[in-house]
């Protein structure tokens, strides 16, 4: 269930449009939204007041733009740093959802600039989307979900279903990539893909629901298929389960070896042609 949103809004980027057109599901259409921009620290009290300003002004803006019920919606202007503000105020209204732009910064770049959304999405177990600056933001039809037999990837699955279950016309794509290449010759083709061992819980459960769904079963490079995939597909949102593999010791720092590493959510989150809504499952 989405129930309570929060909408970390810079100011730039398409974060707006994409909550817009988030709440024309009926599944979500009630949820409560937040609006949140943050203020940086600054050196003189007159540059200060400067930012609180310009802070206001966007946050206006947003709601004017966002046109939602007055009754579910709220704006919040914070100082500090956004990292951190962002998920302080993420634990303190309990969002179902984070929604932030982002730069689609490579690994090593998102580090040394110092990604907002990398460190929010490496720190919170709340299902984030990520969006793009460089992305068209479309009406929701088509959803594509990763799978795999993580405990995430089917929370993942769960969610996709919520959103899609009223949606008139819509469709799941679901799609299985086994990283060994050799499996490539032994693929299942036609009907054979709906017998697919992580495939076929999935396309009983969208049955049960009544939800339009296609399959895809694929070998190689995981991040690589997904991303050409969901291109050729038109896909208009992308949802992929990252299991959170952080020590307990290490959950107020940046997991670097993920950063630094071939994560399958990191390469996703830069190179998807659309939205990207990651969720996240506690080990």
């Amino acid at each position: 269930m989405i129930e309570k949103i929060l909408l970390a809004d810079s100011g730039t980027g398409h974060s707006e449009e994409m909550l817009k057109a988030l709440m024309e599901i009926p599944a979500i259409q009630r949820a409560k939204v937040a609006v949140l921009h943050v203020v940086p620290p600054q050196i003189t009290a007159d540059a200060m007041t400067q930012k609180w300003e310009e802070g206001g002004k966007v946050l206006a803006n947003a709601i004017q733009a966002l046109q939602l019920d007055p009754g579910y919606v709220s704006a919040m202007l914070r100082q500090g740093d956004p990292k951190d503000v962002v998920l302080q105020v993420a634990d303190e209204i309990d969002a179902d959802l984070i929604i932030m732009g982002s730069r689609g910064l490579k690994r090593i770049v998102s580090i040394l600039e110092n990604s907002v959304s990398q460190y929010v999405f490496q720190l919170s177990s709340r299902p984030m989307l990520l969006v793009k600056d460089d992305i068209y933001i479309k009406k929701i039809n088509r959803v594509m979900v990763a799978l795999d037999k993580s405990q995430a990837a089917h929370d993942c699955l769960s969610l996709a279903l919520f959103l899609l279950r009223d949606i008139p016309g819509g469709q799941l794509i679901l799609i299985h990539v086994d990283p060994d290449m050799s499996g490539k010759a032994h693929l299942p083709t036609g009907a054979g893909i709906e017998k697919d061992p992580v495939l076929a819980p999935a396309i009983a459960e969208a049955k049960k629901m009544g939800v339009a769904y296609k399959c895809v079963v694929d070998a190689g490079k995981p991040g690589e298929i997904i991303c050409r995939t969901a291109e050729e597909l038109n896909v208009d949102l992308l949802m992929l389960g990252s299991p959170d593999r952080r020590p307990s010791i290490a959950k107020g720092l940046p997991d670097l070896d993920r950063l630094l590493g071939t994560s399958l959510s990191d390469y996703v989150r830069v190179y998807a042609p659309c939205p990207v809504l990651l969720t996240r499952t506690a080990a």
